[in-house]
């Protein structure tokens, strides 16, 4: 399990500790991982950090997810991929990739991937949010035998560069409701105001 973020665009370094319903932003993702790991979805947890986000590291590991310590955060997305996935042992046969800045990801879209990649419907498995149908959604389920080509990503983009959705490997599962990105203080008053 990877729970990588992203350098901080246009919302500032504090996006991820912003306040959603009485929590940071980040402890959403972080609760649904620990939620995932007690029902046996996921065997481990890793949140990659940048080396002087304390707060973040610190609720990662209250939610029982080893850090990762991401020396250079700048780099952006595929940097924190290489950090996480070089961080899971080798009995781990796939890998989740959760952004930190993705609140509303549930656990349900969490089992129906890992059952789609069980049934061996891709290498690649994204699910296809009915509210937002035409865009790539996250969390992404990732077969260990992919992980290599992480290596040939550079800055804020992920291995769906390199494996778009109709690329051979690459499976979407339909599933409800959306999974926004809070890039925007104007995205976290839109969701403030949805259910939590």
């Amino acid at each position: 399990m990877v729970l990588a973020a992203g350098p901080a665009r246009r919302f500032g370094g504090a996006k991820l500790l912003a306040p959603l319903h009485g929590r940071p932003v980040v402890a959403h993702v972080l609760e649904v991982v620990r939620q995932a790991r007690a029902a046996g979805i996921v065997a481990d947890a890793r949140a990659v950090v940048a080396a002087d986000d304390d707060p973040v590291a610190a609720l990662a590991r209250a939610a029982g997810a080893a850090t990762v310590v991401n020396d250079a955060p700048a780099r952006g997305l595929s940097s924190s991929l290489r950090c996480g996935l070089a961080a899971l042992g080798p009995d781990a046969g796939a890998a989740f990739v959760l952004l930190g800045d993705q609140p509303l990801v549930r656990l349900d879209v969490l089992a129906a991937l890992v059952a789609a990649w069980r049934d061996g419907r891709g290498v690649l498995v994204r699910p296809r949010y009915a509210e937002a149908y035409v865009e790539p959604g996250h969390p992404v389920l990732l077969d260990r035998s992919v992980w290599p080509l992480a290596e040939r990503l550079e800055g804020d983009t992920g291995l769906g560069l390199l494996l778009p959705p109709g690329s051979p490997g690459v499976a979407l599962i339909d599933v409800a409701g959306r999974n926004p990105d809070v890039d925007t203080p104007a995205d976290l008053h839109t969701l403030e105001g949805s259910t939590s």
